[in-house]
């Protein structure tokens, strides 16, 4: 009998810019403190992308570079390159065309995804279909999000949460019983209203008033945004949890959006999960958006092992949210 094909990771990486904006430098830009980012965030620091013409392609570029170099990936060899992102280098062409072009993948299908912190995620269910009906054998996934492009740094309800990153997975097909197992993903458009960049689409093209009204930053109420937050993204969790009879003693890994440190912790909660077995970067980069999950996988790649069972989950705009059960297929002490 043939076994199910699935949708394996087999290799991680990360890029995040050398810049650090700390909260102590955030604090000369706007009325905060360290202390008070740090209590409602549990963020540290964040990375900037620095440079003139430098979109999210650069940083995405980085981070898929390091993954083809550290798989022995040959560029000719991929077939498909997934890019999740809110802040493309253009409207169009896609960024996933733009890093294709710049790594020779040449006449590779790749495209953007568009769904906010839970673009990742989205991105990874949407590629795993790609594998597992035999498509495709070797696709890459990248999330990328340079933040720092929308934010506004006189707003201190958004700019003390944003960075820059790029992480990025390969994904090829697995028999064994490792790979994406199962997902629930989510979306509900009520919650435009309390997340969103206004000017720069079709509906807002950006004018001198919307510009001067600062229309083309990033837009957060974020007191509705962290309650709708902290039940869904708990919530789908555990439901994914009860959908594979999965215990907490059973899931080595929650691999969590890195969006606020008391989100997390609730998600942690509701799985009944013990705080040294949830992936935590959120003190070095802050929200890379679409870049966080990757990023953590990345960091914490040293520590995963074979057969490990992991849950990804994110929540963002859209509002948009949901989670990944999956089973890790290698030893990341000996990547």
């Amino acid at each position: 009998m043939i076994s199910k094909i699935r949708a394996a990771i087999t290799g991680v990486s990360g890029y995040v810019p050398d810049y650090i904006l700390t909260n102590e430098e955030l604090s000369q830009m706007v009325d905060t403190s360290d202390e008070w980012i740090t209590s409602r965030t549990g963020i540290k620091e964040r990375r900037i992308l620095k440079g003139k013409n430098k979109g999210a392609s650069a940083m995405a570029i980085e981070a898929v570079k390091k993954l083809l170099h550290k798989t022995g990936t040959d560029p000719q060899e991929v077939d498909m390159l997934l890019c999740a992102t809110v802040t493309p280098d253009y409207t169009f062409p896609a960024t996933a065309n733009i890093v294709s072009a710049a790594l020779g993948l040449r006449q590779v299908l790749s495209y953007d995804i568009n769904a906010a912190c839970s673009g990742f995620i989205f991105a990874l269910a949407t590629a795993a279909q790609f594998v597992e009906t035999g498509a495709y054998k070797k696709v890459v996934v990248v999330g990328v999000d340079k933040m720092s492009s929308i934010i506004d740094y006189s707003d201190r309800t958004t700019c003390v949460i944003f960075g820059d990153g790029a992480g990025a997975v390969l994904l090829e097909p697995d028999q064994e019983g490792y790979g994406l197992l199962d997902f629930k993903l989510h979306s509900d458009g009520t919650g435009c209203k309390y997340l969103h960049k206004k000017a720069g689409g079709s509906a807002f093209p950006v004018t001198i008033r919307n510009f001067l009204e600062n229309q083309h930053y990033v837009y957060q109420e974020g007191q509705a945004v962290f309650k709708f937050a902290v039940v869904n993204m708990a919530e789908v969790c555990y439901e994914v949890m009860q959908r594979n009879g999965l215990k907490a003693e059973d899931v080595h890994w929650l691999v969590p959006h890195q969006a606020n440190k008391r989100i997390i912790d609730a998600a942690a909660e509701r799985m009944g999960l013990p705080e040294e077995r949830v992936m935590l970067n959120i003190q070095k980069y802050g929200n890379t958006t679409a870049g966080t999950i990757p990023l953590c996988l990345n960091d914490y790649e040293q520590a995963l092992r074979r057969g490990d069972n992991l849950i990804l989950a994110a929540f963002g705009g859209g509002f948009t949210w949901g989670a990944l059960y999956l089973k890790w297929k290698y030893d990341g002490h000996r990547s």
